[in-house]
């Protein structure tokens, strides 16, 4: 290796560590919903889709010279969601090592209302799930949501319509009353 090629290698590491860094928090926020509150869960998920990006930087569009990941962000949420689908497509059974929430909740939160929601959401199929969490959460297009879980939009559309009345039906009248306090 050449000594322009080790600092390359450096400058791309350090770019990549910069990008972990600051989007670490909003992947694990996204996975805590994913997972319906799993915090081990949502932490391994974290590390995996990291790892795969990592894996794959030397793919990230850059100042003269193109690649084929242009925003590495989007890029790295649509890893995240592939990764927890996967995941929920492995396991053999739907068992929850813990329904211990973060002890840190985000100020003045109400953590009843998070709580509420939480475990409503843990309830939901693991796709209803992936797709609240990206339309209402992350705020992300009909578009957009149905390429991360590799749908057409009609179907994200009906499954945001079915996943929202179950998750309806699972709060009742909990989530108005808590919402109002």
């Amino acid at each position: 290796m050449t000594k322009s090629n080790g600092s390359a290698r450096e400058a791309m590491e350090e770019e990549f560590l910069e990008f972990a860094g600051a989007r670490s928090g909003q992947l694990y926020r996204s996975a805590y919903f994913l997972t319906g509150g799993d915090t081990h869960l949502a932490e391994d998920l974290v590390q995996e889709t990291l790892g795969r990006m990592y894996a794959l930087w030397g793919k990230v569009d850059r100042p003269g010279r193109p690649g084929r990941i242009a925003d590495p962000a989007a890029y790295a949420q649509t890893v995240l969601v592939r990764q927890f689908l996967s995941h929920q497509r492995r396991r053999s059974n739907k068992e929850r090592p813990s329904a211990q929430l973060p002890d840190r909740t985000a100020p003045d939160a109400d953590p009843s209302l998070r709580i509420a929601l939480t475990d409503a959401l843990a309830q939901l199929g693991a796709k209803d799930r992936a797709v609240l969490v990206l339309r209402y959460w992350e705020d992300r297009s009909v578009e957009e949501t149905a390429t991360m879980m590799r749908a057409n939009a009609g179907a994200v559309r009906a499954r945001s319509s079915r996943a929202l009345v179950k998750l309806r039906a699972l709060l009742g009248d909990s989530l108005a009353e808590l919402a109002a306090r």
